[in-house]
């Protein structure tokens, strides 16, 4: 497996963002921003999906403890479903760039699509989790904070199961969906049944 990349552009400041949750039905779409020194080692940092949760819990506070800066930020259901799925997750990610405790010069976002954010160049990264250190970064928290939150919300709604499936649509939050209806963490723009009449 090849090394991540310490950054693109060596002269810059740069900020690896990335998000965690918008292909869920429950919960809000999270968004980090990581700026890393260009020599940190912090061993063990990948893109989080190849990671398993106890490999992302050990990361997340290496990775908090040896940043630069970082922040973390959420575009709740309600909000996703004005935006919709797209717009949210990167209003989310500006929502981290704006909380960071440094200005970034450039700003690497995983994916192929970003809306500019104001007075900060940026370039997309197609699978950049897996590329880039800081986007790897990034990729840890977004993902670790958000699967914290929902672990919360399973406290208040035990029936969906949330602690296990983090909100996505898995078998056993389809089932609960079905025998008990959406609450209001439930993203009502999205296709949560297959008869979605009356479900709000």
């Amino acid at each position: 497996m090849a090394a991540l990349l310490a950054h693109l552009h060596k002269d810059r400041l740069e900020a690896g963002c990335d998000e965690a949750g918008r292909g869920c039905l429950a919960g809000p779409v999270v968004a980090a921003a990581v700026i890393l020194p260009p020599r940190v080692r912090i061993p063990g940092l990948d893109d989080s999906k190849k990671l398993s949760p106890a490999q992302r819990a050990e990361l997340r506070p290496l990775i908090e403890e040896k940043a630069l800066a970082w922040s973390v930020a959420f575009v709740g259901p309600a909000e996703i479903d004005v935006l919709n799925i797209l717009r949210a997750s990167f209003t989310a990610m500006h929502r981290a760039v704006d909380t960071l405790g440094r200005r970034p010069d450039h700003l690497l976002i995983d994916g192929n699509r970003f809306i500019p954010y104001p007075g900060i160049a940026h370039t997309c990264v197609v699978k950049g989790d897996g590329r880039f250190r800081s986007i790897a970064a990034a990729s840890i928290l977004a993902k670790t904070h958000r699967d914290a939150y929902m672990e919360g919300l399973h406290l208040e709604h035990p029936g969906y199961n949330w602690a296990v499936n983090k909100g996505y649509p898995t078998p056993d939050h389809r089932t609960a969906l079905e025998q008990q209806g959406p609450c209001v963490h439930h993203r009502r723009s999205f296709r949560l049944l297959k008869d979605q009449l009356d479900l709000f």
